[in-house]
């Protein structure tokens, strides 16, 4: 499967939804239509592609996450929270805007993802009731796993608790994208849907042991932002826990149960899997 069709889809679905005017809409433009990975939107449409859903259903959800994801970046980076000025490669937005309009630059975009999906006339009324409760918890579980890291920082605590954390702020948003696919697949069912959202916690997981790594092993210039970002700020990290090289053990096994756990979906999940190891080799 040639991914870059999926992003050059949501790029321009994205830019078509954010053809706003005023100083607020540049700030939003600037943080939402960037380099970023755009790994949220194709989980959406990969799941639901291989359940032979028309992609045109997944328009809307794809747009959704992504906003949602951007507005969370912007949040995260200002000087009150995780305090980081460059992101993908550039100033963040605070630092190129202004913490006012970052602020509401991201609240914008918050909005402007509800909008994007009850505004979709090909959906119906009762899927996009699922859809917005599945991205409403989404929003409220990672502003909560946002939370309980402002307060762990320069703390001990154990990987319980970090892990809990994991799955909150970076998880359960690439949990929802999931979630969205499945939910305008008409033919996925219930063991399906189980099936996805466990396969979605490991990846959620997985990603963000990983990112830990990469924050030690990798230079700015590829991690488009600091290295020892984590470090610096004194933050617990799966590595200052359990060792790099334990760590390294945890994603990598974490992304082959995900890997596995697709091959008892009732469709061919060669699409979902092929997504998982470029997820893995960092291609996204």
């Amino acid at each position: 499967m040639d991914f870059n069709i999926y992003i050059t889809r949501i790029n321009a679905k994205l830019d078509q939804h954010l053809s706003l005017q005023g100083s607020l809409a540049k700030a939003m433009r600037y943080s939402a239509l960037t380099n970023g990975k755009r790994f949220r939107p194709i989980l959406a449409y990969s799941v639901a592609n291989i359940f032979g859903t028309n992609l045109n259903l997944v328009d809307s959800s794809s747009c959704a996450v992504e906003f949602i994801h951007a507005y969370s970046l912007i949040h995260d980076d200002l000087p009150a929270m995780d305090d980081d000025d460059i992101r993908h490669n550039q100033p963040a937005c605070h630092k190129r805007f202004g913490e006012d309009q970052a602020i509401l630059a991201g609240d914008g975009l918050q909005a402007l993802a509800f909008e994007v999906l009850v505004n979709d006339d090909l959906i119906s009324a009762d899927i996009k009731i699922e859809l917005l409760k599945s991205l409403t918890h989404a929003s409220f579980e990672m502003a909560e796993g946002q939370a309980i890291d402002l307060s762990i920082i320069a703390k001990q605590v154990d990987i319980a608790t970090l892990e809990t954390m994991y799955r909150k702020k970076t998880g359960t948003l690439l949990s929802c994208a999931v979630n969205l696919g499945a939910i305008v697949s008409k033919v996925c069912n219930s063991k399906d849907r189980f099936i996805l959202n466990a396969f979605s916690k490991d990846i959620g997981l997985a990603y963000q042991i990983q990112d830990d790594v990469l924050d030690i092993e990798t230079p700015d210039v590829l991690l488009g932002k600091k290295q020892y970002s984590d470090e610096c700020k004194n933050k617990p990290t799966y590595p200052s826990l359990l060792g790099l090289d334990k760590s390294k053990i945890t994603y990598k096994n974490l992304y082959k149960k995900a890997s596995d756990e697709l091959g008892l979906l009732s469709v061919d999940a060669a699409e979902l899997q092929q997504l998982t190891a470029n997820l893995q080799a960092r291609l996204f």
